[in-house]
């Protein structure tokens, strides 16, 4: 392919460049995309498929090169190594548009790399990674139901910005990411601060407004190069098994479908007995020539992914005519709630069980020192560290599985991450509560919405530990079923009507606004009138969720655990910071070492003491103020002799501060030898006289009040 550049104007300036037929050329389709200095280069690629599959195996993959930014990596082998959260979570945002607009019948491999070659400190890169996937999809020729766009919508002095900078994004009440195509929206992801529900509808709406000139750019851009969308016809599937299984097993699906007092456990064993009995048994008895037990018998999938389809029909059917749940439940309800907080031992500084029908998770909360904070060196983020962490673990037992322990998945990452947004806007000031937050949520039992039920467990836990939040946030996670014209939105969605429903939208907030939201969907796009519909069906729901965890705790404690680390915070000089941490940080760690506390100070000056008893950090609070505090003339100070000179004797009235007395200022009678007078090490009262015109002190003994002497030696002594 020829090199074929495209530059599109876009909102106030904030143009986009794409580049094609220049890089990679063994690729299936390769793309350069870019806005102001930050470039990120995509690749689509197909191949082959693997016997045996029977799923869409899409693989996206997200690279940060810290060359981007003009950086080196740190470490002993100087190289990337395993990719950071936030590579993490850009992977899942490219993937989670992608993935619905690709035929669910395709079993050939697909890999999209998109990897951030340049990046300024204005442009984020995530939103140029899912549309140059886009891109480069439909340069692979791969059957693909685009073209798809993404752009950030933020909010700042109430006006709506697209593709809004780092700075202008955390100024701003909103960062919002939407992607669509020309049949509708279908994705969103946002962290809002308490934003009314109408706010949000209209910054998904106005971002999709502009996403119709990417995606008329990418039609031009395909219509210049001689390129179409292609369009594979799926394989036929086996008429006359699925007429055998509907004809066999309708029935009895239909009747467990509506046993509304049957739990998830009852109704899947219930399911899997129907298939066995009604279906592969009756096909099992069949004659080895017949029809039906020879297409089986070559395929041994086939009947998986027939019943599944058959029990997908009957359920959707029966939310769309009779607007009943597999539950009993009506389309707008919540299921049963209950909550409790200190579950734990006092060991724990928070802890709180949150349960929703089924599905229960037990959050745990967690108070440390500034030097907890997460370092954020490793991407290419302007952010330097995160006081706030939101740890999300999904074990096998909590859907009565086994299989292998392994590090967090891209979806406990992406789940965690969600919840970590949810409650990021009610959290106090750093400088009202300097410590440093982690929350892990452990799933007990899912059986859906488990990152929902992580923030409601959260607020709980963090209430629980003292933690004083703003306001409590509670969430919901939304379904829909679509057939034809026939939409149905549903409330609290469990796991049998995520797996088998056309959306999965979470929506979290306070009673003032939404604070995150995140919408996937199964179809290939969704109008703005039905999210709208279902962001304000969430709201309701929200709120009778929160008033539930309310009765629980209405309110944060208002002590903090007793295993709880005390905090306090000062500011001193950022000059004076060298004079606290002394030479090879020996001054710190006299004072940690004398009052049993821990201790962190900022580039600014801010200084966080730590200690496990308030009075071990109020003491080391005050040799600080102490050894920081600005000396005057006047002042009283109990010294330490530290040197003898034939004209003097020098002493250290402060930690890293000395003066000189002159041998004529060390008694009220003439001196003959300094000597006779004061030896090294020794412990003297002196008073300052005033500085030379060097900066040099002066100190007497001379005039020294005894009351003034008297608490000179007792401030020494704290």
């Amino acid at each position: 392919m020829e090199e074929y550049n495209k530059s599109i104007s876009f909102f106030e300036g904030r143009d986009i460049k794409i580049q094609v037929g220049l890089l990679a050329p063994q690729a299936g389709g390769a793309v350069l995309i870019q806005a102001g200095e930050t470039a990120v280069f995509v690749t689509a690629t197909r191949s082959a498929g693997r016997e045996g599959i029977d799923f869409l195996p899409l693989t996206v993959d997200y690279e940060e090169r810290l060359y981007a930014a003009g950086r080196i990596p740190g470490g002993f082998l100087r190289r990337e190594g395993k990719p950071p959260e936030r590579a993490i979570l850009t992977g899942r945002l490219i993937d989670r548009p992608l993935r619905p607009l690709f035929p669910s019948w395709l079993r050939d491999d697909i890999q999209i790399v998109a990897t951030t070659l340049s990046m300024d400190e204005e442009v984020p890169p995530d939103v140029l990674a899912v549309t140059g996937a886009s891109v480069a999809t439909l340069v692979a020729q791969i059957p693909f139901a685009g073209p798809m766009a993404a752009v950030r919508v933020g909010l700042l002095n109430d006006e709506f910005i697209i593709n809004p900078t780092f700075r202008e994004i955390e100024k701003g009440d909103l960062d919002l990411v939407v992607a669509g195509t020309p049949d509708g929206v279908v994705m969103v992801e946002a962290g809002a601060n308490q934003l009314p529900e109408q706010d949000v509808i209209e910054a998904i709406e106005f971002g999709y407004e502009a996403i119709q000139e990417l995606i008329k750019a990418q039609q031009d851009l395909i219509q210049e190069l001689g390129i179409s969308i292609v369009v594979e016809e799926k394989e036929e599937e086996n008429q006359e098994v699925l007429n055998f299984i509907n004809q066999q097993a309708s029935e009895e699906i239909k009747k467990v479908l509506s046993q509304f007092d049957l739990d998830k456990k009852l109704r899947d064993e219930a399911l899997d007995k129907i298939q066995l009995e009604k279906v592969e048994e009756t096909i099992n008895a069949l004659e080895d020539d017949n029809e039906i037990k020879v297409a089986v018998t070559e395929n041994s999938k086939l009947i998986p992914s027939l019943f599944k389809k058959l029990t997908k029909k009957l359920m959707r059917q029966q939310i769309i005519e009779e607007g009943v749940r597999v539950d009993g439940r009506k389309l707008d309800q919540v299921r049963p709630i209950s909550s409790r907080v200190r579950l734990l031992p006092s060991r724990v500084h928070g802890s709180a069980l949150f349960q929703r029908g089924l599905t229960q998770v037990l959050s745990i909360a967690t108070l440390g020192t500034a030097g907890d904070a997460q370092d954020l060196a490793d991407d290419l983020h302007p952010d330097i560290e995160k006081r706030y962490l939101h740890h999300y673990n999904f074990p096998p037992y909590s859907v009565g599985e086994t299989k292998p322990l392994r590090s967090p998945g891209r979806r406990e990452i992406g789940h965690g991450a969600l919840a970590e947004r949810a409650i990021t806007p009610v959290l106090p000031p750093q400088q009202e509560f300097p410590y440093v937050i982690r929350v892990v949520s452990e799933v007990m039992s899912s059986n859906g919405s488990t990152s929902m039920g992580s923030v409601c467990g959260s607020t709980l836990a963090l209430m629980d530990a003292g933690v004083p939040i703003t306001k409590p946030v509670s969430g919901a996670a939304m379904g829909l079923i679509k057939e034809g014209d026939e939409i149905r939105i549903l409330t609290d969605i469990q796991g049998i009507e995520d797996f088998l429903g056309d959306m999965d939208f979470k929506v979290a907030g306070t009673d003032d606004g939404i604070t995150a939201l995140q919408m996937d969907m199964k179809i290939t796009g969704l109008s703005i009138e039905v999210i709208a519909k279902a962001i304000n069906q969430a709201k309701d729901a929200r709120l009778h969720i929160l008033g539930e965890m309310l009765k629980t705790i209405s309110e944060p404690r208002k002590e903090l655990s007793s295993y709880a680390p005390r905090l306090m915070t000062m500011k001193i000089d950022p000059e004076m910071i060298g004079l606290v941490i002394g030479p090879g940080g020996k001054t710190i760690k006299a004072i940690t070492e004398q009052t049993g506390s821990k201790i962190d100070i900022s580039d600014d000056g801010t200084v966080t003491i730590c200690a496990t008893q308030a009075e071990r950090a109020q003491q080391a609070k005050r040799i600080i103020q102490t050894m920081t505090r600005k000396l005057n003339e006047g002042d009283v100070y109990l010294g330490r002799v530290t040197r003898i000179i034939d004209i003097g004797a020098f002493v250290e009235v402060l930690p890293g501060k000395e003066g000189m007395i002159h041998i004529s200022q060390l008694a009220e009678h003439r001196v003959g030898k300094v000597e006779d007078e004061v030896a090294i090490g020794d412990e003297i009262v002196v008073k300052i006289r005033g500085f030379d015109n060097k900066g040099r002190l002066n100190l007497t003994r001379l005039g020294i009040h005894p009351e003034q002497a008297a608490i000179a030696r007792q401030e020494s002594q704290i």
